[in-house]
């Protein structure tokens, strides 16, 4: 089985086990008191947590083993799943979402980068776009699975069952990475590049920032589309946690699919395309978040947040493959870190915020205001990739 493979069960456990909360908010209301805002603390604590720690997970990343990280990472985030569900009290969930945070952290820089090193220049969207549906398959599996165990078998024993399932797969994916032909990547065959250098590239931080603003609309989606399914349409936290995932996940997934093809093909001929696809993607997809939490209906709902996973994919696809190709092999690590941090940022704060603005303006309001900064940030992107599209040219690939 290729690198690529076990990586991507790997990280779609990772969202497996941090996005089945999500469905199970009633449950934990009821159990261990959270409401209001205190929900929304639950995705931001490990947002705020897991951004912040991105730089240092992504420095490690360039000069640790990658193989001894990428483990590392699981059977520790998978004890602090373990921590969430033996949990007494609010805080002391809280904390352990934030251990997860720190544990999750070390795993996604370092497997990028591992990729782009593994892969390819040509196949280099193909192979992180692969792997990034790992996430998307992930967040369908557990906002799916966090509403079953809540209904049906608890929901503390769906976070320890989760623990148990990671902890046994950390013992393949030390098998599957060292049989890989990777050969650990050994710390002292690699340089860290400078971190100045990340921040003269101004493709890299329009690319960040557009990034950022995608991903505080993603995450809007994410966290708080099962809970406006339950109090738009009276559905149950399995049925609610069903219909917020599979319509998105799966567009999503051919999005990314049909993205990372398209952008591998033209850039043989277009050193910037993966730069103009991930703009694409930022400026078709933002109508649809907002039409989603627009719907008057069940199926309207459906049917935009299937075209909100659909163009979603051609960001989801290119985001970190593009930043490879105007950033130093020296700074994949960093690069990426820094890149997911900026996402991690906003998210991190627009689900804390939407917990207390969908009392106030409202979920579609919202939506529309966010539109409009995404819609900025890509026509920013595809006119800074025009105006300096050297920079890759001039990239150590």
């Amino acid at each position: 089985m290729p690198l690529v493979a076990y990586l991507w069960v790997a990280f779609a456990m990772n969202y497996v086990d941090r996005q089945m909360v999500y469905s199970m908010f009633p449950a934990l209301k009821a159990d261990l008191g959270f409401a209001g805002a205190k929900l929304g603390l639950i995705g931001s604590v490990f947002m705020w947590v897991y951004t912040l720690s991105m730089p240092v997970a992504g420095r490690l990343a360039d000069i640790w083993r990658r193989d001894a990280l990428l483990v590392s990472s699981l059977v520790l985030w998978s004890g602090a799943t373990l921590g969430c569900g033996l949990a007494g009290s609010e805080n002391s969930f809280l904390v352990w979402r934030g251990v997860m945070g720190v544990t999750e952290a070390l795993y996604y820089p370092t497997a990028l980068a591992l990729l782009a090193s593994h892969y390819s220049e040509g196949a280099r969207s193909r192979a992180l776009g692969f792997h990034q549906s790992g996430m998307y398959v992930g967040v369908l599996l557990g906002g799916w699975y966090g509403g079953w165990a809540a209904d049906n078998l608890g929901w503390r024993k769906g976070f320890l069952i989760a623990a148990g399932v990671g902890l046994l797969y950390s013992v393949a994916l030390w098998w599957g990475v060292r049989g890989s032909g990777v050969n650990a990547e050994s710390a002292a065959a690699r340089s860290a590049g400078s971190v100045a250098a990340l921040f003269k590239s101004r493709c890299y931080l329009a690319l960040s920032a557009a990034f950022a603003a995608f991903c505080a609309i993603q995450w809007i989606v994410l966290a708080w589309y099962p809970t406006f399914l339950q109090e738009r349409f009276g559905l149950s936290m399995t049925d609610s946690g069903w219909n917020a995932t599979v319509f998105v996940q799966v567009s999503l997934v051919a999005g990314i699919f049909g993205g990372s093809a398209l952008a591998d093909r033209l850039r043989k001929r277009w050193r910037p395309a993966r730069l103009y696809v991930a703009a694409a993607g930022v400026f078709f997809s933002a109508p649809f978040a907002y039409w989603t939490f627009d719907a008057g209906t069940l199926w309207e709902a459906r049917l935009c947040s299937a075209g909100f996973g659909l163009f979603s994919g051609l960001l989801a696809a290119n985001a970190f493959a593009a930043a490879y190709d105007v950033i130093g092999s020296g700074n994949r690590g960093l690069g990426g870190g820094l890149l997911n941090m900026m996402g991690g940022l906003s998210s991190a704060g627009m689900i804390y915020m939407a917990g207390i603005w969908k009392e106030t303006i409202g979920f579609a309001p919202m939506l529309l205001w966010m539109m409009v900064v995404s819609l900025a940030a890509a026509v920013l992107l595809a006119v800074v990739a025009t105006r300096y599209k050297q920079e890759c040219d001039s990239s150590s690939l």
